[in-house]
């Protein structure tokens, strides 16, 4: 058998630290049995896709090393490799399952599943809807469907009894079939959801190991039952540990960056980052904390693997990556550094804010150093405004990080029109509004333009800063969070309103 493994990531925003984990042990795995890794870009869900996003992708995982055999930018004999161009494959293989009663069409209303998921959690024991809940007689069928109502295909599920299967680090798996929803192939606007997708590209692409993150055990046995229904033999499966901050908790933007451009951006080497990834979990067998990926893929052996959930921890991520830079000789020291901030593609976005300002060169490193910096060094002092209370700063900073989450296409206008709007809705004045930005991103109000300041640095040390803001001032209480996040639904959907309008 010829091994071949997929990292299946979606271009919906930064491009996450656990999409290059378990890439690395996909691509690790596949070189160490001769085989072949696949990157497949799973944008179904159209509204929050972008371009921008997918080449993101790209780039952040050839800077790190990981390349792929078959994808939408390299082809292939198994493609298209992007699932918005495979919906007509989908729609067939729906099909079939319908003709063999493996699925039904389910024109239940929202208001219909939410009464039902009621009655089940009152009446105690397993939530998940089931064919029995969901059915409908045939004159009501006719009449929805006589009135073109939309619907969704749902499969099959067993009403009872128990599920098992199979995974290479635990061993074989029980799950109860009353936990299983009758799950959602297709949705009312004809394109797949994640599990019929995944199970029919797998297959399609002879996929031989699906090696993925640990909270996708529950979709196992849907996967599973699908093959089935199709009469092809399942990948054998390996559920990798999550990982989690140093709290346990699963890992998050909110407790730890996650994004690969910001360790880009913040000047760690590629090497090692993917080092550190390389040890989430698994070790050398002579239990070198340092080493190359090329040393991982020789020595690599998945049965190594520990179910513990590995700690994903900067400062030891930091002491790693200062073993890497002193293993530099001088020469190569000076190359690495220029090729990480000093080179043109890097400083000309800033030149034109920057060269009207200096009288002399010795200005530039003053005016520029925030955009070749990390972390801005800020106290709750930096944030001192003469009309603007620190309550009101950090959560104006906070709605404002929201807002900057929110973009899909990160440039200037898009930037201004969402925290202009936000301010105003806020009742501040933009200048007094930004100022809180300004101290977040240059360290100082004294700078030039914010939002071009944003652009230049880009959407992941952005947000990166703002949140460190946000922490500098004391954070929000859980209570304080949820008190603001019930105001912000408000006020977001004000702006997307305006923004609506703006646009059409």
């Amino acid at each position: 058998m010829t091994v071949r493994t997929r990292i299946a990531p979606s271009p919906t925003g930064d491009p996450h630290v656990g999409t290059a984990y378990i890439a690395l042990f996909n691509l690790a795995f596949a070189r160490q049995h001769g085989g072949q890794f696949l990157l497949r870009i799973e944008d179904t869900d159209q509204s929050r896709s972008t371009l921008e996003s997918e080449q993101t992708i790209y780039d952040s995982l050839r800077w790190l090393g990981l390349d792929w055999d078959e994808g939408p930018d390299v082809g292939g004999d198994k493609g298209p490799y992007r699932q918005s161009e495979r919906s007509a494959i989908y729609a067939e293989h729906t099909q079939m399952l319908l003709e063999s009663g493996h699925a039904f069409k389910c024109y239940r209303t929202a208001e219909e599943l939410d009464a039902l998921r009621a009655q089940k959690k009152e009446a105690g024991g397993f939530s998940a809807l089931k064919y029995s809940d969901l059915e409908l007689s045939a004159d009501v069928i006719a009449e929805r469907e006589a009135a073109g109502a939309p619907y969704v295909v749902r499969m099959h599920v067993p009403e009872e009894g128990v599920c098992t299967f199979n995974d290479m680090l635990r061993g074989d798996i029980e799950m109860d079939w009353g936990m299983i929803d009758c799950q959602i192939l297709m949705k009312s606007d004809g394109m797949p959801t994640y599990h019929l997708a995944n199970v029919v590209d797998d297959h399609l692409m002879e996929i031989s190991h699906v090696i993925r993150g640990e909270e996708w055990l529950s979709s196992a046995p849907k996967h599973q039952l699908l093959y089935k229904y199709f009469g092809w033999e399942m990948p054998v499966l390996c559920h990798m540990p999550l990982l989690r901050n140093p709290d346990k908790s699963k890992l998050s933007k909110r407790k730890n960056p996650t994004s690969i451009l910001y360790y880009k951006r913040m000047g760690f080497m590629p090497e090692a980052l993917l080092n550190y990834l390389g040890r989430m979990g698994w070790s050398m067998p002579d239990e070198r904390e340092q080493f190359s990926r090329d040393e991982m893929f020789a020595n690599f052996d998945i049965s190594r693997v520990s179910l513990g959930g590995p700690i994903f921890d900067q400062e030891k991520l930091s002491w790693l990556n200062s073993q890497w830079i002193r293993d530099l000789s001088e020469e190569e020291f000076v190359a690495e550094f220029v090729k990480w901030g000093l080179n043109k593609d890097a400083l000309m976005p800033a030149i034109a804010h920057i060269q009207p300002r200096v009288e002399r060169f010795s200005d530039v490193v003053p005016l520029a150093g925030f955009l070749l910096s990390g972390m801005p060094a800020l106290t709750e002092e930096s944030f001192t405004h003469k009309s603007i209370e620190p309550a009101q700063m950090v959560e104006l900073l906070q709605m404002g990080l929201w807002q900057l989450e929110a973009i899909r296409h990160w440039q200037k206008p898009e930037i201004q029109q969402r925290l202009f709007a936000l301010a105003k809705i806020e009742g501040v004045k933009p200048k007094d509004f930004l100022f809180g930005f300004f101290v977040a991103i240059a360290g100082t109000a004294n700078s030039f333009s914010v939002l071009d300041s944003m652009q230049i640095i880009g959407p992941d040390m952005s947000r990166s800063r703002v949140r460190h803001a946000v922490d500098v001032l004391g954070g929000i209480s859980k209570k304080g969070m949820k008190k603001l996040d019930k105001k912000y639904r408000d006020v977001s959907a004000q702006i997307e309103a305006q923004l609506a309008e703006v646009n059409e």
